[in-house]
């Protein structure tokens, strides 16, 4: 895709559907965007989200760096909030929580293994590009550009 605006959803035959998060908490905008992709069909919904590694210390992973278990319950925990609002509104869903220090690539590899048609995730409104590589809030917008299939972002205003 490389990070354009996606097609129309319409124009899509979507069976498989990532709804993922860089931890994040999934809002219910996207929770409805992705009921309505996925009702024409009764697509599949995986729910995947990042628990976040910090680094590395010399290279090597450190046990300070990696999620902590309150991370870790934290993204179990809007994953299945996720999975149960899809469920109450009829669709098969799952979900998946990993920790890793490379979401895009890990998001884009999961998308892959899983044959999903679309990624959803929600996101942070777009800020400038050079900034934007800093900052984690960013990660959707990088998601886009180095996914192989459509991604769409519910974006959530500042307001």
């Amino acid at each position: 895709m490389n990070g354009g605006e996606p097609p129309d959803p319409s124009e899509l035959s979507i069976q498989r559907i990532l709804l993922a998060s860089e931890g994040r908490a999934i809002p219910a905008a996207a929770i409805e965007f992705v009921t309505r992709l996925a009702a024409p069909r009764h697509a599949e919904v995986t729910v995947f989200s990042i628990a976040r590694v910090h680094g590395t210390a010399f290279g090597f992973p450190s046990p300070g760096l990696l999620p902590t278990r309150r991370e870790w319950q934290d993204q179990r925990d809007l994953v299945a909030a996720a999975v149960k609002a899809l469920e109450k509104r009829g669709l098969e869903a799952r979900g998946e929580v990993v920790g890793t220090r490379k979401p895009t690539k890990r998001i884009c590899q999961e998308a892959a293994s899983r044959d999903c048609d679309v990624i959803v995730m929600a996101a942070d409104p777009p800020r400038n590009r050079v900034a934007a590589d800093f900052m984690w809030t960013q990660e959707p917008y990088r998601v886009r550009r180095k996914a192989p299939v459509p991604v769409y972002l519910v974006v959530e205003d500042d307001a």
